[in-house]
Formats: structure tokens, sequence, C-alpha cells
């Protein structure tokens, strides 16, 4: 081909690649290739990592579930065989709606967060104090019972939206239904030393023994700066200096407590039903 003086150019055309290699070092194109590459590499050894590793990560993920409900019922003891510890304890999925108890799904794998995502297995709250969204019609609760069989202690999954997070956790409580044993909650990003005290066991320590419903069976437990008129055995006081999640805490355990939640379980094991 002749060049622009009407000389024959011998040199061979160059292809796409040759003329990419040709390039400087520290050229535009070279330096996008290099960024390019490595994203994309480190992305798939990231995700082959995170496949790999989620076999252990759910082996972790439900050791600490069962820690929880193991705390919460006061039964932990460090160093102890978990699973060991754990199989004293009875799984059950709850139909809320009826207080009863389904064998429609098996507790040892039910997920109660994923069938709230479920449009048939769960409903939208017009009503939702807690801040959840959708509630499932089935929860997975645990019954703790003694030698002689009868129940020790009911622990209750719990959550709902604080000033920062949804808050996740357990209610403990007594064989009657309605005297609280414990709350404690295993997942949170609320502010650290503010709302960040519901981990604190001073102020967990201050549910015990108190009460969810007073004789008539109102619903009489708060949580708040003063305790109500019916006395301080339905009382808890409210963090300092976190007011919106000491309310949050407040309503999603009313929440869970009340009608919309374990409201016809509890009337069913305070009748002996259960």
């Amino acid at each position: 081909m002749p060049d622009d003086n009407g000389h024959q150019d011998d040199r061979p055309n160059k292809g796409f690649v040759r003329r990419f290699l040709d390039l400087p070092a520290d050229s535009v194109p070279k330096t996008v290739f290099v960024a390019v590459t490595l994203c994309l590499v480190a992305s798939m050894v990231v995700s082959a990592t995170a496949v790999s590793l989620r076999p252990i990560q759910d082996v972790n993920k439900l050791r600490d579930k069962q820690i929880n409900i193991l705390q919460v019922a006061g039964v932990y003891t460090p160093g102890e065989n978990i699973t060991e510890a754990f199989n004293a304890f009875e799984p059950h999925v709850l139909d809320l709606a009826t207080g009863e108890f389904t064998t429609e799904f098996d507790p040892a794998t039910f997920d109660d967060l994923a069938a709230a995502d479920d449009p048939e297995l769960s409903r939208a709250l017009t009503d939702d104090p807690a801040g959840i969204g959708r509630q499932s019609n089935f929860r997975t609760i645990y019954l703790l019972r003694k030698e002689d069989k009868s129940i020790d202690k009911i622990i209750l999954p719990v959550h709902g939206y604080g000033l920062w997070s949804t808050l996740y956790g357990f209610v403990a409580l007594e064989a009657n239904g309605n005297d609280i044993f414990g709350l404690q909650f295993y997942q949170h990003a609320e502010t650290p030393g503010l709302g960040a005290e519901v981990d604190n066991p001073r102020w967990k320590a201050l549910w015990s023994g108190k009460k969810l419903t007073d004789d008539n069976g109102d619903l009489l437990i708060t949580v708040a700066k003063t305790a109500p008129p019916a006395g301080k055995e339905y009382h808890v006081d409210a963090l300092a200096g976190a007011t919106l999640t000491s309310v949050g805490v407040d309503n999603l355990v009313r929440f869970w407590m009340g009608e919309s939640g374990y409201g016809p379980f509890l009337a069913n094991v305070k009748a002996g039903a259960i």
C-alpha cells in the first residue's frame, strides 16, 4: 500500500492484538484492560470462596441461634456441647391464627423469615407497629420441658424495627405463658453505647419476672421511662438516650405477644391446651 508520498509501504498490516500489545505499558487502553481483568478475576475468586464457605456459614449460623436460645432460657453453660444441650428443646411450627401446632412443615427445616416473603405463607400488615411489613402465618417456637415432661420454658422468636435496624431475638416465658423469664436479641445494628444497650446484661435482667397481661388478659407489658398505672410488674425501664430503640422494642414485644402474634397460642397455654 502506498504511503502519503506515493511510496510503497512494505510493512505488514498488524492485527488488533498485535497493535494492542505494542502500546506503551502506561497507555489508557492497557490500564483499563488490566483493571477490568483484575476486577473480574477478583470477583470470581470471591464468589467461589463464598460458595465454598456457605455450608460452614450455615452451620455457624445455626450454632449461634442455638446458643441464643440456650442463653435466653437460662440453661447455657460455656464449653458444653451445644448440639447435645439443644436437644433438650422441642421445636414446633405454630399456626399463629389458631395458636395450635401444625404438622404441615418440618420444624427442623422450616424457615420463618423466608416464609414471611412467600405470599402463600404470609400476609401484608396494615397495622404494623413492629415495622416488619409482612408477617408469616407460621412461626417455629421452642419448648423446654422438665424431667416429668411438663413445660419449663417457652421460647418465642420476635423481631421488629428499632432506630436503624430490625432487631431479631427471643422472648422466654415461664410455663404459665405470662411471666417473662428473659429477652435476648441476637442480631441488630443499633447505635453502639445507646440503642445497642439492648445487649447489656443489666438491662436484659430487668425483664425477668415481668408479666405480659393482667388477670383480665389485657396486654400491659411496656418499655417506657415511667411505669404504667398497672404497676412495675408490667414495666421495663427504657434505655437511656435511646428513645426510638426503646419504642421499637416496646412495639415489637407488644405486637408479638398480642393477638396479631402469639396471643392465641398463649391463651391455649393458659387454658392448659398445650
